[in-house]
């Protein structure tokens, strides 16, 4: 046992054996949540088409001064729709996404929230400025910081153009969600994507660009199963895959003039790899008590203290010491299936999303820790890939209404 691993207290075990058998048992499915944002492990595409409605911004190899373009070009256009389908947002000036009048029901409560831009999925591509828009009028009355997961389908020019129009206070965690089997080519497609939306839109309202989301844990799992130690020989093969995208990442940064941006790494609260922490400024925890059978009565403080003894301890004493956030944390709402419906002592409901916001949230506000509250809305296409209680993790659902549960009033770091 590595001594990362040492620093794990004991319902880590029972932690690891259930999501390592969700995993399993998702992966002979085929229905990897991790690979939600990856996008269905989609096979590299030589020309990728970013279609958006008012938005006509092109992705492809020679996309760095289209993709400019077309947002800039777009942005009156698209700023003139007030709202999605479902019309949750008005303005007072419809050609003003800044005059969007608030919701009493929200409250900047969360430190931050896990966000995918609606369509950012690959091949299709089908995400639009306006619906961005409207998300972030919404996210803003919720958070100051969102993070995203991948860079493609131009999701990151998308949300900073967003956050542009809107005016709003509001920092992106961006990412980039490399694949260890093809040969680092959708690392470079996103790393391409990201640096045109850096030039395009600087650095003021970028909090940290995420290397890798899950990379170690899903290399493990693909190369003799999740229950090998992160810092072993296949966990380190992982890594020595992995780092040379982090550090060309940190180049990049430096060679825009904008190595003030951190560079980061996100994976499941107990794999991550000691070699990749120490060359990173932070790093990312995915930590759900509804993954390790946790009763909602326990789900916040099991959430906190794994949080604080496995990642934050091994953070501490590492010579870079990252700082460390909870990268995902949530509760469902619904199954799609009845024998998804329970993770044994709780079920999938609002009621007991309810009452984990209660009990996480503020608390979690006082003792400092950032956080990413899993998610903004429900999404349609996880419930369809995936089953189970995928597509339901949302605040909101797929409409952009919200649910039936009451935001504290509480203030975030």
């Amino acid at each position: 046992m590595s001594a990362y691993q040492s620093t794990q207290y004991a319902a880590v075990d029972d932690y690891n054996n259930n999501y390592s058998h969700n995993l399993a048992s998702q992966r002979k499915a085929g229905n990897r949540r991790s690979k939600m944002i990856i996008i269905g492990s989609v096979v590299v595409l030589a020309v990728l088409i970013a279609i958006g409605v008012g938005v006509g911004v092109s992705v492809s190899k020679n996309h760095k001064a289209s993709s400019k373009s077309a947002i800039s070009s777009s942005s009156s256009s698209s700023s003139a729709s007030t709202s999605n389908s479902s019309g949750v947002v008005q303005q007072t000036d419809p050609n003003d996404p800044s005059t969007f009048i608030k919701n009493s029901a929200l409250k900047q409560a969360f430190y931050g929230l896990a966000y995918t831009p609606y369509g950012s999925q690959l091949p299709t591509c089908n995400n639009t400025l306006a619906e961005v828009i409207t998300d972030i009028q919404l996210l803003s009355q919720l958070t100051k910081r969102i993070r995203l997961y991948g860079a493609d389908c131009n999701q990151s020019a998308l949300v900073l153009e967003a956050i542009k129009q809107t005016k709003v206070d509001m920092k992106v965690y961006l990412g980039n969600y490399p694949i260890p089997t093809d040969g680092g080519a959708a690392y470079v497609r996103q790393r391409d994507l990201i640096k045109d939306a850096l030039t395009t839109y600087g650095a003021d309202h970028v909090a940290g660009v995420t290397v890798g989301n899950e990379y170690i844990l899903d290399y493990l799992t693909a190369n003799g199963g999740a229950t090998l130690d992160p810092n072993g020989p296949v966990g380190n093969a992982g890594a020595a895959l992995l780092l040379p995208n982090i550090t060309d990442t940190i180049t990049m940064l430096s060679g825009m003039g904008m190595s003030s941006i951190p560079v980061g790494n996100a994976d499941a609260g107990s794999y991550f790899n000691t070699q990749v922490l120490q060359a990173v400024n932070y790093g990312m925890a995915n930590v759900h008590p509804w993954f390790a059978n946790e009763a909602i009565e326990d789900a916040a403080g099991w959430t906190a203290e794994f949080f604080a003894t496995t990642n934050v301890a091994a953070a501490a004493a590492l010579s870079n010491k990252p700082t460390m956030y909870i990268a995902e944390t949530g509760w469902p709402t619904k199954s799609s299936s009845a024998a998804d419906a329970s993770d044994g002592p709780s079920t999938a409901s609002v009621a007991n999303l309810q009452i984990f916001i209660d009990t996480f949230v503020c608390q979690a506000n006082q003792n400092q820790t950032g956080y990413f509250f899993f998610e903004y809305f429900d999404e349609g296409w996880k419930d369809v890939q995936f089953g189970g209680v995928e597509g339901w993790w949302g605040l909101f659902n797929a409409d952009r209404t919200l649910k039936n549960v009451t935001i504290p009033d509480c203030a975030s770091p």
